[in-house]
């Protein structure tokens, strides 16, 4: 059934939820915060069962090849191997993917990246497997692998698959077709690849059923679209394929696409046996996908008093070799394409196109974050050419509530971007470090570089837009199960979705909800599974939004049919009715019974399973691009303060502050950690984090030589925390991960620019790029 919701913040005061420690608006703590930080908390790779074997894969050293032969003959012959599969063990669909179904399961006649798996070993021991998979021959014919996104698409092209190699080109069409500007902007920007760096491993455990079906237990972003894809490969029907969601040590998209969950489960059934697979660190390098790739050019006219005329975008993502989610990626950028800004004009295209590069995906922010890079580099060069205050261009262009998106989408909630912008720059500055300076606090730190000689600051702005939520008529939802009932004589509420907790505290929101709209203490959060409805993906920003109405418009519900006990064992008092405070009170005679009363009548626990959905969207027109495509938008700005060793190229992020509108902080505490981490991913996209691929290779598969910011790379972050309520969402909230990683990039680089007087056209911005070296 699907759900309604009442107005935001309606229900709360109907159930006495004031009284409630841990509800909705307070800092909740996670349950599982303890063992997080002991090292107690079991993740997928922990998980252990007794008689299980261990699983392993054969992956191809080349991007680009035609496979000839596969020999298993020698791996077979290792003692203690109990299974080697090639792609003629697939005993159903041969291909799969997150939208499109255009990855082979196993390489068949050819491989199109480095890493793509060809076959799986399974053995008694972790490195019986590998060892195993190493005695598998594969006699490979090499070809030039085609790696530039931007040579894909010229005429001529070798074809990555057969369609061609446009995965998703969208067309944005607004106004004037030829307008005529007083001054013109125009850039090249590059996005490097970005890895989503979860320091978990892909992971998991299947195990065979006696009813033929295998039970898999894993680390994922969305249950029940991993049960479709697998199910359909290993040719069952879905309901004897089961997941359950194992310990995630984070996410960011990278666990959106399938890794090892069908081959685990066919190795499965295969051997009987239960099995286990863990990737090794490399091996997670090469088995998820990464962020996309960009080469963006744009073009601002503007009248000479500062106001935007047109922008033209032309943005291509190297989406590697499969499409994952590219399509969406692809309409993100072009949706987002010019920015949070009043534009009447606009041409944007976006293709996303095969190479045989890896394979590229969701990750947070996705198609924003690469956009927001071109057009606050494009506002930023025109503010100089205009001679204006960048932060005051921004201002005179701000998008605002009622403001019309390129798409022709109205803005029908708070757009707070002037303001936003106003907040950061207002912040005082923080003190320069100066000469004798403790060496912390200077570019190079402790390695004793500098003592301030060279070292030159500089100040930048960026703000972002992100779409929430799934978009372009997809049908969003969710499905929560309610079940209140007495424990101990005290009521208390199981919680059950399929939404994955994949560290952003999803978990401890649904108990909040629960508490609010209950007026209870007791919540227990049911583990995630597909034994309930979808709830969807972990991605997008969109859980608080729809697994959060889901399980209030359950709560609802359950609050709803205790209250039809109460009318039929207080007849008379069919309109003065309601719960509070963990009791039934009549507006004429006061308190009639106690909720725990009302559980352990005839009826007993009171249970609502509700599929919640929020407004449709549609849709893109095809050519123009027009359409109510996203269902809400988030903002942030950020500015940043940095510190430049000009003689070294060494940059230190001095200060970053933050603004935000989360349109309701449902966990203040989680807010505030959402916004410091992805500020956090938005500086290691600015400054260190690429992975390295030459002629479709990766270079820098480990932690040793991808670099990752640390808690010493992270500077002090100021925080303005808006709360301006969107009336068509759940308590008004926004989603609130993605924003800050959009806009912290440009800001950074940004405040390089100011201090070096460089161009800095790509990201990230290296040593080189700042000495000439």
């Amino acid at each position: 059934m699907s759900g309604t919701l009442a107005s935001p913040g309606s229900l709360a005061g109907r159930t006495g939820a004031a009284g409630v420690t841990g509800g909705v608006g307070q800092s909740a703590g996670r349950p599982d915060a303890r063992q997080k930080v002991t090292g107690e908390f079991a993740y997928s790779s922990d998980l252990w069962l007794d008689g299980m074997v261990w699983g392993a894969t054969l992956r191809s050293p080349h991007p680009c090849a035609v496979i000839d032969e596969i020999g298993i003959g020698a791996a077979l012959r290792v003692p203690g191997c109990r299974a080697v599969l090639t792609h003629a063990d697939v005993p159903g669909r041969k291909v799969y993917g997150l939208e499109l179904a255009d990855q082979p399961v196993l390489a068949a006649d050819q491989v199109r990246y480095q890493g793509e798996p060809v076959a799986l070993v399974a053995a008694d021991h972790p490195e019986t497997a590998r060892r195993a998979a190493a005695e598998i021959t594969v006699r490979y014919r090499v070809l030039d692998p085609l790696t530039d996104a931007r040579a894909a698409l010229a005429a001529g092209a070798p074809r990555v698959h057969e369609g061609g190699n446009v995965v998703r080109h969208v067309r944005i069409r607004k106004g004037d077709p030829d307008p005529v500007a007083a001054v013109v902007v125009s850039g090249e920007y590059q996005v490097g690849m970005q890895d989503q760096a979860p320091l978990g491993p892909e992971s998991g455990l299947a195990v065979p059923a006696e009813d033929g079906g295998v039970d898999l237990f894993v680390a994922t972003q969305w249950l029940h679209a991993d049960r479709a894809q697998v199910a359909a490969s290993l040719g069952l029907p879905e309901d004897l394929v089961r997941i359950t969601l194992a310990g995630v040590g984070g996410a960011f998209g990278a666990r959106e696409d399938l890794s090892m969950q069908i081959h685990a489960c066919l190795l499965a059934l295969h051997t009987g046996k239960p099995v286990k697979m863990v990737y090794s660190r490399e091996e997670s390098f090469l088995g998820h996908v990464h962020r996309h790739p960009a080469t963006l050019r744009y073009e601002h006219g503007a009248t000479s008093g500062g106001r935007l005329v047109y922008v033209r975008a032309d943005i291509v993502l190297d989406g590697g070799a499969y499409a994952s989610s590219s399509t969406a990626v692809a309409a993100n950028a072009a949706t987002l394409g010019i920015g949070p800004y009043e534009v009447p004009n606009a041409q944007v295209d976006c293709r996303a196109v095969y190479t045989n590069n890896p394979p590229c995906g969701a990750m947070r922010g996705f198609g924003a974050v690469q956009a927001c890079f071109g057009y606050e580099s494009q506002m930023d060069r025109l503010a100089a050419r205009l001679g204006l205050d960048p932060v005051e261009l921004r201002v005179r262009n701000a998008m605002h509530e009622g403001s019309v998106m390129p798409t022709g989408q109205v803005v029908d909630s708070a757009a707070p971007v002037a303001e936003l912008l106003s907040r950061v720059r207002s912040r005082p500055l923080p003190a320069p470090a100066g000469r004798g300076a403790d060496l912390r606090a200077l570019p190079g730190g402790v390695s004793n570089t500098t003592h301030g000689e060279g070292v030159v600051r500089g100040v930048g702005y960026g703000i972002g837009i992100k779409n929430v939520g799934f978009s372009e008529g997809f049908d969003d939802y969710s499905t929560a199960r309610v079940r209140l009932r007495l424990v101990d004589g005290e009521p208390a509420a199981d919680v059950h979705t399929a939404a994955a907790e994949v560290g952003q505290g999803l978990v401890t929101l649904q108990a909040q909800i629960a508490r609010t709209e209950l007026g209870i203490d007791q919540v227990r959060v049911v583990p995630a599974d597909t034994s309930v409805g979808s709830g969807g993906s972990s991605s997008a920003s969109r859980q608080s939004y729809v697994t959060g109405g889901a399980v209030l418009a359950a709560c609802t519900q359950v609050r709803e049919r205790l209250l039809e006990r109460a009318r039929a064992r207080f007849p008379g008092h069919d309109g003065d009715l309601a719960l509070s405070g963990g009791q039934l009170i009549s507006g004429r005679d006061g308190p009639l019974a106690t909720l725990a009363e009302l559980l352990a009548g005839p009826d007993g626990p009171a249970e609502a399973t509700v599929t919640w959905r929020h407004r449709p969207t549609s849709p893109l027109d095809p050519q123009t691009g027009q359409g109510n495509a996203h269902v809400q938008y988030a903002f942030a700005a950020h500015r940043a303060v940095v510190d430049v060793d000009t003689e070294l190229g060494l940059v230190k992020v001095v200060e970053l502050a933050c603004a935000q509108d989360v349109g309701r902080a449902m966990n203040p505490q989680a807010v505030e950690g959402q916004i410091h981490g992805g500020s956090a991913q938005g500086l290691g996209l600015a400054l260190m984090e690429e992975i390295q691929v030459s002629d479709g290779k990766v270079r820098n598969p480990s932690f040793t030589d991808y670099l990752i910011p640390t808690i010493l790379d992270m500077p002090p972050m100021r925080l303005d925390v808006l709360e301006l309520a969107d009336p068509h969402a759940p308590y008004g909230l926004r989603g609130v991960g993605e924003p800050p990683a959009i806009s912290a990039t440009p800001a950074i680089v940004a405040a390089i620019r100011a201090a070096t007087g460089l161009a800095l056209t790509r990201i990230p911005v290296r040593p080189e790029h700042l000495t000439g070296t």
